[in-house]
């Protein structure tokens, strides 16, 4: 075996506070975030200035840096007010900016040029060239382009002494480093301002002008077909490659995912991360394989399958989910911790019930196996279900110990 000198950061999204403590409770050293505007996921909730506050005193506090999303490709409009909010970020000691347009890197350098510059994918970093040129220019870090394969990363990764992350998770967009202008002329919200509608998860079908409500036949269920649809990407198994070329930081997709999703991917990647770490890699890492426990539980997370996508070549129509619009699985989010100690207290997320059994997610991949005795509101009244985003105190079989705040539940449907 191989020593690793250096395992990569694991950098998980966080749409809002809630998730933003979900992601460093199950293992993330580093969380990117949003704020209100200037990001490209302005459907997201995201974080107020308060918020922003909080979470990075909150992560900070616990070993874990904050990045925050300013890559909108900026118009002459978007600069008023945006050295204010710059400022602002740097006040609160966010360890860096993330920044696709040229105009706004610029502006970073010259009036804060002691805030962080990370190179957002939007900037569309494909060759070695480029990457020295981002390098030259400020950046800090290059997210690169997920058109990538693995020997392009390598060639990269060589060739600069910027940090170097990559994206092992999460949705796919249909269109090149994310530039997409359907949803601009479908909808009207500009996928390149973060207001992406997803056209590219829409159900179609087929006309010809001639021959109006005479659909032609395509690859399609009942409700449409899904002309656009890639699979999740996923490179779980090829983590040891990625360790042995030295990438600094490896990031999850999903600032719009729920508390579940964060948790269960998250910890996911941490376990994964921590087994190389421990085990070290061969001189031939592309051999080296997980144990199938990691799989097993992947395939729990909800999804619409996966695809390794670049990586060894390009994605072909077997990376494509043309029959649904996802795959199924048989397990739900079913709630938060809010509270613990005396009494556990429950957000619900999905409908629970007395007699339900429900699965605590460790840290790891161990879970914990419980059966609801009784659920009771605030006011102390018995219940015998509970819907979501009601918070209630649940006592269960076995009793609950050893459980952590903003830790996350799950249970098996029929």
């Amino acid at each position: 075996m191989l020593l690793i000198n250096k395992i990569p950061e694991l950098l998980a999204p966080a749409g809002d506070i809630e998730r933003l403590k979900t992601a460093v409770l199950y293992g993330a050293d580093a969380v990117y975030i949003g704020g209100k505007q200037f990001s490209l996921r302005a459907k997201a909730i995201n974080f107020t200035p308060d918020d922003m506050r909080e979470g990075v005193i909150y992560a900070h506090e616990r070993g874990v840096k904050v990045y925050v999303t300013v890559n909108i490709f900026a118009h002459n409009r978007d600069f008023e007010g945006l050295y204010d909010y710059l400022s602002f970020l740097n006040e609160i000691r966010v360890d860096a900016v993330i920044i696709s347009d040229p105009g706004i890197l610029s502006l970073v350098i010259e009036k804060l040029p002691n805030l962080n510059i990370h190179l957002s994918t939007q900037a569309n970093v494909t060759n070695l060239y480029s990457a020295k040129f981002w390098e030259k220019h400020g950046a800090k870090r290059l997210n690169l382009a997920r058109e990538l394969s693995f020997n392009e990363i390598k060639q990269v990764r060589e060739a600069t002494k910027a940090e170097v992350e990559i994206f092992v998770h999460g949705a796919l967009c249909i269109s090149y480093s994310g530039r997409c202008f359907l949803s601009l002329y479908l909808t009207d919200r500009d996928a390149n301002r973060g207001e992406c509608a997803q056209p590219c998860r829409y159900h179609y079908r087929l006309e010809e002008k001639k021959r109006p409500g005479e659909f032609l036949p395509i690859e399609e269920d009942n409700r449409g077909a899904y002309i656009f649809h890639s699979k999740d990407m996923c490179l779980l198994r090829r983590l040891p490659e990625l360790i042995s070329i030295g990438i600094d930081s490896i990031k999850i997709e999903g600032r719009m995912k729920s508390p579940y999703y964060i948790a269960s991917v998250v910890r996911l990647y941490r376990a994964a991360l921590d087994f190389w770490k421990n085990r070290g890699i061969t001189d031939n890492p592309k051999d080296d394989k997980l144990p199938d426990k990691f799989f097993d539980e992947l395939k729990i997370i909800g999804t619409r399958s996966f695809t390794e996508n670049f990586f060894d070549a390009p994605p072909t129509q077997k990376d494509m989910l043309y029959d649904r619009e996802r795959v199924e699985n048989d397990y739900v989010f079913t709630g938060v911790i809010e509270e613990t100690g005396e009494d556990t207290l429950v957000k619900v997320k999905g409908k629970i019930k007395v007699d339900d059994y429900i699965e605590y997610m460790e840290k790891g991949l161990d879970i914990r196996s419980y059966r609801i005795l009784s659920i009771t509101d605030l006011n102390g009244n018995s219940m015998n279900e509970a819907n979501p985003e009601q918070i209630v105190k649940i006592v269960t079989e076995p009793q609950m110990d050893n459980i952590e705040k903003n830790g996350v539940f799950r249970k098996k449907v029929a």
